[in-house]
């Protein structure tokens, strides 16, 4: 782990593993030397910790998610195994610059935002924990659509992060496992008396293995994570080569190779919704063959499955991996069905990530039919059963049974995923306190009646390695020279913050550390869009993905009405300002599509309004990831968390932004509640309905009062209605006009408006004094002890996994995983 050491092992893998001298290297070449020279110290940490699992017989946890938004590896890597300085001057003294080839590297686009963002965060910090887990997932080959803007609109490219391979994984050919689909169910009685069932004639796809170590803090553990990507059963149609159809031979190989190329295909069509459920029971029904192997390996009967193996279903995607299992243990194991339920109704757990009824997934039952006809049949007869104990705990409530059946029997057919992942797990859990009490009072309250403490809280976390000590180095450093570096494992540590938020020296080297950072992101900005931002200015951002819940268009209206006011004269002190958005809307979501069209047409005519002076810029940066994550975090002022209240799950961006000295501008949503509590009222600008006023208001919620009832809101609204921001296209944005005015502003954002116009110019009165304002910031990042990803984990794993820490330092032979 010595920097000569280091030194040595860049010079042997730029030879032998790049096959170029040091004179001819490029930089990709220094980038794929440097990953090798780091995962071969990995690799040992990793065998180690395999076998040590093994010599243990440890209880298991296995996060089954359809994303895993790991971004880049290297700088990561480094830091967790603490040999960045030592890597670092390794690569100078050879002439290189480890922050340039760091910069090489191709996020790993395997996830879409907050959902698989979170999963990466979980990964780290269950190794950091030294907890037994494994990551499941698929590995696309190309993954979330690389965002550019065009004309002010989203266009979509595709992200092939694979382009020039993936030093980082290991192809594990000899892992292959038959994932089916189509074909029919034939019925036979077995030699054990009982009726059982074999799924036959279906084309089949094989699921091969791709592992990648994850290494938590310190480097003594390293965990796996297991991506499945699809190969064909057979190389080509030989009838067809034979004929001279060389397309049509391999034309069935690509078709089922489809399955692990790209994440989220578009569900706006049947071929869409198709493949996308195809995705979901290729990657559990592989995982759960693997798990069972592993078990297998170990164990010769099946008593001990439950107390073994823990599988926590991410949102609804992997639920169909409970028919699967009890698919795996009667059909292809043998065993009886009250047996077989009763392990897997043991070994699930299912977090929601939800509170929309439209996003809980749901298939047609035709479509079940015709691709998984065996799963149906399980589903059918779980729902059997389940609506059986209902009926005799409450006898004569059919509206109750038609409610909780995993059959929604209103208009087409079709299979409650949300339902059955319910029914199929010991435990629930949502991802905030509010989000969680909602779940037991709306979307699954009659679960909550008939299971009371089914549903937990388990509110979410992000991991400090990579959100503060990797993506703002600057303030990391005086967070360390004051208390230790112990927070990096016990962010509860950061409470010791508070002693220093009087502290002049302290306050001077947060400011210049935030100061640094805003430069940093300007420099971007200007080379990137061509845009000059002052970074003296408030940094007011908002990154997330686009959707009309999330609230951008009430951002929009806010800029608008800065600019009106700036052009008016009306507010000639106004804090200058620097509005920054982020992120990507779904490629058929056209909604989301116009408001990010709106926002780079608003900010055209804002930015080269000479009457405005700079006081006010608003900045779209494309394709936001990962990667500009860690660039835009670190600079932001303010934290833009304005949902309406009710809708957001929990949020993870919202942590990030704090921890990282932002303060929260918001309302009563997700995880904001706890935020505030946790950093203090007066640390936190609220506005805003609550959600249990946006649930009085809304029945008799009239958007056309408020915008009659505020100039400044009616003025905004109608330039964006009359085309005042695209004189081009006059009409361009009248749909969303109507959306708020005639169809009944769903989100609320005209009841909001004149609350969060209030609070943000409380904002900009308090950015007047610099002291005070980093005052409050060190206040909030003292604050985020509770919002790591590593005490979400140590609560997964000590209330629902029950999976306990290994030791993994004892000395042992080889292994594999």
């Amino acid at each position: 782990m010595s920097k000569e050491e280091i030194q040595v092992s860049l010079g042997d893998h730029l030879f032998y593993s790049s096959s170029k001298y040091h004179t001819d290297a490029t930089m990709h070449d220094w980038f794929q030397t440097t990953a090798y020279a780091v995962r071969d110290r990995l690799v040992e940490r990793w065998m180690k910790t395999m076998q040590r699992y093994y010599e243990k017989d440890a209880r298991r946890a296995y996060y089954l998610s359809l994303e895993f938004l790991v971004g880049r590896t290297l700088s990561n890597a480094t830091l967790n195994l603490e040999i960045n300085e030592q890597c670092k001057s390794a690569l100078y003294e050879l002439g290189q610059e480890f922050e340039a080839i760091a910069e090489m590297e191709a996020d790993a686009a395997l996830g879409n935002g907050g959902l698989g963002r979170l999963a990466a965060c979980f990964l780290d910090s269950m190794a950091t924990l030294d907890l037994p887990c494994y990551g499941y997932g698929i590995r696309y080959e190309y993954g979330m659509f690389r965002q550019s803007i065009e004309n002010g609109m989203q266009m979509e490219h595709p992200d092939n992060w694979l382009r020039y391979g993936n030093p980082w994984e290991f192809p594990r050919p000899e892992l292959l496992y038959p994932v089916k689909f189509y074909g029919r169910v034939v019925e036979y009685r077995h030699e054990d008396g009982l009726l059982r069932h074999h799924w036959v004639e279906t084309d089949d796809v094989m699921a091969m293995a791709y592992d990648t170590p994850v290494p938590g803090y310190g480097g003594k553990t390293v965990n796996n994570m297991r991506l499945w990507a699809a190969k064909s059963s057979r190389d080509f149609e030989l009838r067809y080569f034979n004929q001279g159809n060389y397309i049509q031979a391999v034309a069935d190989k690509n078709e089922s190779e489809n399955l692990s190329k790209v994440l989220y295909p578009d569900d706006s069509t049947e071929m869409g919704r198709e493949l996308r459920l195809k995705q979901q029971y290729f990657f559990v029904s592989a995982s759960l063959q693997d798990m069972l192997y592993r078990y297998k390996k170990n164990h010769t009967g099946w008593a001990q499955l439950p107390d073994k193996v823990a599988v926590q279903l991410n949102d609804t995607h992997p639920s169909i991996a409970i028919p699967e299992m009890m698919r795996l243990l009667v059909d292809v194991h043998k065993l009886a069905w009250d047996d077989a339920w009763g392990m897997t109704s043991r070994i699930f757990s299912y977090t929601n990530h939800t509170l929309m009824p439209e996003a809980l997934e749901s298939w047609p039952v035709a479509m079940f039919e015709l691709m998984l006809p065996r799963h149906l049949q399980i589903i059918y007869e779980i729902n059997h059963r389940f609506l059986q104990q209902v009926m005799h705990q409450f006898p004569g409530d059919g509206e109750l049974l038609q409610r909780l059946s995993l059959i929604d029997e209103g208009g087409v057919r079709r299979v409650r995923m949300s339902h059955l992942a319910i029914v199929g797990s010991h435990t629930v859990n949502g991802v905030a306190a509010l989000h969680t009490e909602l779940m037991k009072s709306t979307i699954f309250a009659d679960f909550e009646y008939v299971m009371p403490g089914k549903i937990i809280n388990m509110t979410n976390g992000v991991t400090p390695r990579r959100w503060l000590n990797q993506a703002n180095p600057g303030l990391a450093r005086i967070i360390t020279e004051r208390i230790g570096k112990g927070w990096l494992t016990d962010l509860d540590q950061l409470q010791r913050l508070r002693g220093y938020a009087e502290d002049e020296g302290f306050w001077q080297q947060f400011h210049a550390a935030k100061q640094a950072n805003k430069e940093r992101l300007a420099g971007l900005i200007g080379r990137q869009l061509s845009i000059e931002v002052d970074p003296a200015s408030l940094f007011d951002i908002q990154i997330k993905r686009i959707h009309e819940y999330k609230r951008q268009l009430l951002n929009v209206l806010h800029v608008i009405t800065l600019y009106n006011r700036i052009r008016a004269g009306t507010h000639p002190d106004i804090v200058s300002r620097t509005v920054i958005i982020a992120g990507k809307a779904a490629p058929g979501y056209a909604m989301a599509k116009l408001i990010i069209r709106l926002i780079n047409d608003v900010a055209e005519i804002v930015n080269n309004d000479h009457q405005i002076g700079g006081k006010l810029k608003m900045v779209f940066i494309p394709n936001y990831d990962v990667s500009n994550a860690e660039r835009i975090v670190p600079a932001a002022d303010l934290s833009e968390q304005i949902s309406t209240a009710g809708t957001e799950a929990s949020g993870t961006g919202n942590m990030k932004l704090a921890l990282n000295g932002a303060l929260t501008i918001g309302t009563l949503d997700g995880a904001n509640i706890e935020i505030r509590e946790e950093v203090g009222a007066e640390n936190f600008f609220l506005f805003g309905l609550a959600a249990e006023e946006v649930k009085a208001l809304r029945p008799r919620y009239d958007p056309l009062a408020f915008y009659h009832g505020n100039a400044e809101l009616k003025q905004a609204l109608d330039m964006i209605a009359s085309g005042y921001f695209c004189p081009d296209e006059p009409g361009r944005y009248a749909e969303i006009a109507d959306a708020l005015l005639k169809h009944g502003d769903g989100f609320m954002l005209l009841a909001d408006y004149a609350s969060y116009v209030a609070c943000q110019d409380k904002v900009g009165e308090l950015y007047r004094d610099p002291q005070e304002w980093t005052k409050r910031a060190i206040l909030n990042v003292a604050g985020m002890g509770k919002f790591s990803s590593d005490r979400t984990v140590r609560e997964y794993a000590e209330r629902i996994w029950h999976v306990a820490p290994i030791d993994t330092q004892t000395e042992q032979g080889k292994a594999n995983g």
